[in-house]
């Protein structure tokens, strides 16, 4: 019997070529590395230079101020937020409310001074409540006031304004205000077809834990990224923009509270943190740092998306631009009286 060989399997040059081009890549790639790191040491001198710059060091000593002062209360609101989305169900608020619209919005607004929570949480809550059935004047007064005068929020505001104490004072007066007032403004001029039924949040119906870690994560990470950005900000204005260009805008007291109330939108700066933005303004007069406060956990970038998403764009388009406006008046109104 003769032996015969078996032929070797053909060769796929597509494979072939596929193996060529991934070991061409993994070289490109290491070179580029390689590069990279050449480049990153023959540039280490004018970057040192620069960070050695007196410029830059006040602007990274703002900075890290800015965020070591601020972290600490960021981290225990977003710990307190998430107990409250999370273990405290709806109904508790939907029993405690009075039935009567008119008495339910200011107890709904003092209820933020007791309940913790960021504006991050705040939206989801409020939109849980509006679906339980609470009024949605009760529901919009507890959105605005939870995350301007709840406990964390006073406590980093003190500690921000050691020598100014009238100010956590003034932002829990000119907060609950507002957050009576467009309540109330809501119950009388309010449409139901303005507002969408909101939609379940995502952790509902999911275990306390999982909703609880998931709660943290998502609220570190959008209020560490605005903390983090407001932080740069403010380390900006205070040492790159020229301080006549301050002086002039901080000079005026009707341009120095609108700029402060743009900024606040802009910025999005989670309310455990925006008082050490605030404070490091040191060319801004106390009323200017005032709506800063009041205005940023109302209305912001971020919470106009958030409740664009839980109540509809067409809600948002009118409640922003006169909480916005409420928001500004009354801080200037408190501010001339308190400050």
């Amino acid at each position: 019997m003769t032996m015969t060989k078996s032929a070797p399997p053909p060769i796929d040059r597509q494979e072939a070529g596929k193996e060529r081009d991934e070991q061409g890549w993994q070289f490109n790639s290491s070179l580029g590395l390689a590069l990279l790191m050449l480049v990153v040491v023959g540039v280490q001198g004018p970057i040192r230079r620069a960070l050695g710059a007196p410029v830059m060091q006040s602007w990274m000593t703002v900075f890290v101020a800015v965020v070591v002062q601020a972290l600490p209360f960021l981290v225990l609101g977003v710990l307190l937020s998430a107990t409250l989305a999370v273990f405290v169900p709806p109904s508790f608020f939907a029993r405690a409310l009075p039935r009567r619209p008119a008495l339910a919005v200011p107890v709904a607004g003092m209820a933020g001074a007791i309940l913790p929570g960021c504006e991050c949480a705040s939206v989801p809550v409020a939109g849980a409540l509006v679906r339980r059935g609470v009024t949605p004047a009760a529901a919009l007064a507890f959105l605005l006031s939870a995350p301007a005068i709840n406990p964390i929020v006073l406590t980093a505001t003190a500690v921000a304004f050691p020598n100014d104490p009238e100010m956590v004072f003034a932002r829990f007066g000119a907060s609950l205000l507002v957050a009576c007032a467009m309540g109330w403004l809501w119950q009388r001029l309010g449409r139901d077809d303005w507002m969408r039924q909101p939609a379940r949040p995502a952790h509902e119906g999911l275990g306390k834990g999982a909703a609880f870690w998931g709660s943290v994560r998502h609220d570190v990470m959008h209020a560490g990224g605005f903390l983090v950005v407001g932080a740069m900000a403010a380390a900006t204005l205070k040492a790159v923009v020229p301080a006549s260009w301050l002086q002039a805008a901080a000079g005026n007291p009707v341009v120095s509270v609108l700029a402060l109330a743009v900024l606040a939108v802009l910025l999005s700066i989670c309310s455990e943190a925006d008082a050490f933005v605030a404070s490091s303004l040191t060319q801004f007069s106390l009323t200017a740092k005032l709506a800063f406060l009041v205005v940023g956990p109302m209305i912001d970038l971020k919470l106009f998306a958030m409740q664009a998403g839980t109540f509809g764009r067409g809600f948002a388009l009118r409640f922003a631009p006169v909480t916005f406006v409420l928001a500004v008046l009354v801080s200037v109104l408190v501010g001339v009286v308190a400050l």
